[in-house]
């Protein structure tokens, strides 16, 4: 880990979590006319997404985008679109179009390779630059779907990429570190129960984990834990 990290405990983290959303798309939208947040999977964002789709955000100006989504269709139980679109895209006035799906159902190769397009195809053919990239953190220290031991971990070119997880028994698509440094500012969204001796090594500074190599070159590091 080289980014020195904020590390904010929080007995309210919902409340905290969209309060840190919030102030990262009103400076975004200000600055630059939008605000390009990437959304993480599983259970700990989704009563942040629920409490986020009730507040007063200029939804039309914002970019939403997935670190990572499981290789199935986007109805599928196990989709983080699904759950995305249930807890937060179905109560807000977005535009279509700025909700840039993982195309879990298709060949996960073809699926990383257009989704990487179309991110360089916003960014000028460049690496995109997101305002906000929310992640967590699994027991076994991965973030997104960059598992210990698997091919993406070593990836340094490719912005997103086709990841299979052994212990999953199937494909993911991942965003990739080269993409995840370039945030402007990276949040770990984590409850900390069950996971204290793996945050105590991440913090170390000497960890191997997958999340501690998450480091963005010129932007913001956060960990935000709840009890």
């Amino acid at each position: 880990m080289n980014s020195k990290p904020d590390i904010i405990h929080s007995n309210d983290f919902v409340n905290a979590a969209v309060a840190l959303i919030e102030s990262a798309a009103n400076e975004a939208i200000a600055a630059r006319g939008s605000f390009s947040l990437s959304l993480s999977g599983g259970n700990t964002p989704k009563p942040v997404y629920e409490a986020l789709a009730k507040r007063p955000l200029d939804w039309s100006k914002v970019i939403i985008t997935f670190g990572d989504e499981r290789c199935v269709p986007p109805d599928d139980a196990q989709s983080n679109y699904l759950m995305a679109r249930n807890t937060l895209l179905d109560h807000i006035a977005i535009p279509a179009e700025n909700v840039l799906r993982m195309k879990g159902e298709i060949d996960p190769a073809e699926a990383a390779k257009d989704y990487e397009a179309e991110l360089r195809a916003r960014s000028g053919g460049g690496v995109f630059r997101h305002d906000l990239v929310l992640l967590g953190m699994g027991p076994d220290g991965h973030t997104a779907s960059l598992f210990p031991g698997t091919p993406a971990l070593e990836e340094r070119e490719r912005l997103v990429v086709e990841n299979y997880v052994p212990k999953a028994g199937m494909w993911r698509i991942t965003f990739t570190y080269p993409l995840l440094d370039a945030s402007r500012h990276v949040c770990f969204l984590v409850n900390s129960v069950g996971k204290d001796d793996v945050l105590a090594e991440v913090f170390s500074g000497t960890s191997s984990y997958p999340c501690a190599a998450v480091s963005p070159t010129e932007g913001k590091l956060t960990w935000l834990l709840g009890a």
